[in-house]
C-alpha cells in the first residue's frame, strides 16, 4: 500500500492537536447552552415555590397561634391585656402591689392568683413607694396572698356559688341544650320577670354573681348559665369559642328554660360576647317575644377588632394580626356580618342598657356609642370611664347599680 512518509514509530504519542475518538452515544439530547439555562430557571422556579408552601404554612400557623388569643380564651383565666402584679406584702387592712396603672383603677376587684383570690377596694390613702401602691384588702376569700406572689386583677369579685359566696338560696339546674346539658344556678324570687345572666370572655358564671345581690333585693329571678365550653357544660366540637356566633344558642335554650317554668318576660343580661349572645337570641330566637329588655356590659359589636386587640396583647407583629383574623374566619366560619347584622340599630326592639366606657380596650366603645346614637328611643347608653373590658360594675358600683336599677324598674 502505498503512503506518503513511513509509519509511526510503536509506542509513539498522538499529536496534541488529534481530536479524541468520539463516546459512544447515549441516546439523550446533548445539553446546549439553551438546555442548560431553561434547567436552571425550573430548578430556581422549584426552590422559589417551595419556599413560597413553606412561608405560607408559617403565615398559617402563625394566623392560627395568633387567633387561639380570643377563640381559646379559658374561662375564669386572665385575658392576655391583664398584666401580672407581685404582692409586696400584705396586712389585715392593705395589699401592697407593683405600681402600674391597672394597680391603680378605681373601684372593687378579684385579686386572684395561682392559688389564691381575694377583694380588693379603692387605693388607700396611705405612703407609697416609688413601686407599689397600696390597695384596701376586703377579705381573702381563698388560700394567702404573700410576699412574691404573682396575681392578676379580675371582674370576677366571688368564687363559689351563690349561697356560699353570698348567701342567697339556689338551686342547682340542667338545661336541655343543643350539645347536650347546660348547668346553672338559679336564684328564686317573686316577679314574673326573670333575668338570664351570661358571663362572656376570659370570664365563668362566677362573674354575675357581682349584680346578684342587687338583683335579688329588686326581686328578680335570676339564672345564671354556664354553656358550651365551660366548666362542666358541654365542650364544642372544635375546641374552640364562636365569640357568641354559636353560643348564643345555649343561650336560647336557657330562655326556653325559663318560660317553661313560669317566667313570662326575660331580660337577657350579658358581659363582653355573653352581650353578643344576647343580641343574636333577641334577633334569632323562635321565642324572642318573651324578650322584654337587653342589658349589655361591654358589648363585643366588632369581633375582628376583639380579635386583633387580644392578639396583639400577646405580642403578634402588626403584619400577622391580618392572618389572625383570617384564620379565625377558616376555623370558625365566623363572618362579621352577622355579628354586626344582630346589633343593627334597626334590629332592635326591646329597651337596651349598654354600659361601657371609652377605656375598654377589647371591645370598642365607639360602637356602643354609635347603637346609642342611632337608637334613642331604646338605646341607654351610660359611659363608665377608667374601666377595663367587662368591670364596669367594678370601676363604679354605685353608679353602675343605679343606672340598672333605672332601666330595670320599667321593666318590673
Amino acid at each position: 500500500m502505498y503512503r506518503h512518509g513511513p509509519d509511526p514509530p510503536t509506542g509513539s504519542r498522538r499529536s496534541a492537536s488529534r481530536a479524541p475518538p468520539p463516546l459512544a452515544d447515549s441516546g439523550l439530547p446533548r445539553e446546549t447552552g439553551p438546555v442548560r439555562r431553561i434547567r436552571a430557571a425550573v430548578t430556581a422556579a422549584a426552590a422559589t415555590v417551595t419556599a413560597a408552601i413553606a412561608a405560607g404554612a408559617a403565615s398559617v400557623a402563625a394566623g392560627r397561634l395568633a387567633s387561639d388569643a380570643a377563640l381559646k380564651a379559658a374561662p375564669g383565666k386572665p385575658l392576655p391585656t391583664e398584666p401580672r402584679l407581685t404582692v409586696h406584702g400584705a396586712t389585715a387592712g392593705g395589699v401592697a402591689l407593683t405600681r402600674h396603672l391597672a394597680s391603680q383603677r378605681p373601684g372593687t376587684y378579684g385579686l386572684a392568683g395561682d392559688a389564691c383570690h381575694a377583694i380588693v377596694g379603692p387605693v388607700m390613702n396611705t405612703a407609697h413607694s416609688v413601686d407599689t401602691v397600696v390597695r384596701r384588702l376586703e377579705r381573702v376569700t381563698h388560700g394567702s396572698l404573700e410576699p412574691g406572689d404573682k396575681v392578676w386583677l379580675t371582674p370576677n369579685l366571688h368564687i363559689g356559688n351563690p349561697s356560699t359566696a353570698l348567701g342567697l338560696d339556689h338551686a342547682d339546674v340542667d338545661i336541655p341544650g343543643e350539645l347536650g346539658v347546660l348547668p346553672a344556678w338559679f336564684v328564686p324570687s317573686v316577679r314574673d320577670t326573670w333575668v338570664i345572666t351570661v358571663h362572656g370572655l376570659g370570664a365563668a358564671r362566677e362573674h354575675p354573681m357581682n349584680v346578684m345581690g342587687f338583683l335579688n333585693r329588686h326581686h328578680f329571678p335570676v339564672l345564671d348559665l354556664a354553656y358550651r365550653g365551660d366548666l362542666g357544660a358541654p365542650r364544642p366540637q372544635d375546641g374552640l369559642s364562636h365569640l357568641g356566633e354559636t353560643e348564643w344558642r345555649d343561650l336560647d335554650a336557657a330562655i326556653r328554660y325559663a318560660v317553661r317554668y313560669g317566667a313570662e318576660q326575660v331580660v337577657l343580661y350579658g358581659w363582653s360576647t355573653g352581650a353578643t349572645m344576647a343580641l343574636r337570641a333577641a334577633a334569632h330566637s323562635a321565642v324572642r317575644e318573651r324578650i322584654s329588655g337587653l342589658v349589655l356590659d361591654s358589648p363585643v359589636l366588632e369581633w375582628e377588632t376583639t380579635l386583633r386587640a387580644l392578639a396583639s396583647a400577646r405580642h403578634t407583629p402588626s403584619v400577622l394580626l391580618p392572618l389572625a383574623v383570617r384564620a379565625a374566619r377558616g376555623r370558625t366560619g365566623l363572618h362579621g356580618d352577622r355579628i354586626e347584622n344582630a346589633a343593627h340599630p334597626e334590629h332592635l326592639t326591646v329597651p337596651t342598657l349598654v354600659l361601657h366606657g371609652p377605656d375598654d380596650t377589647i371591645a370598642p366603645w365607639a360602637a356602643s356609642r354609635r347603637l346609642a346614637d342611632r337608637r334613642p328611643d331604646l338605646v341607654t347608653l351610660h359611659t363608665v370611664p377608667n374601666a377595663p373590658h367587662g368591670a364596669m360594675w367594678n370601676a363604679d358600683p354605685d353608679g353602675y347599680e343605679e343606672a340598672l336599677r333605672r332601666f330595670l324598674t320599667p321593666l318590673m
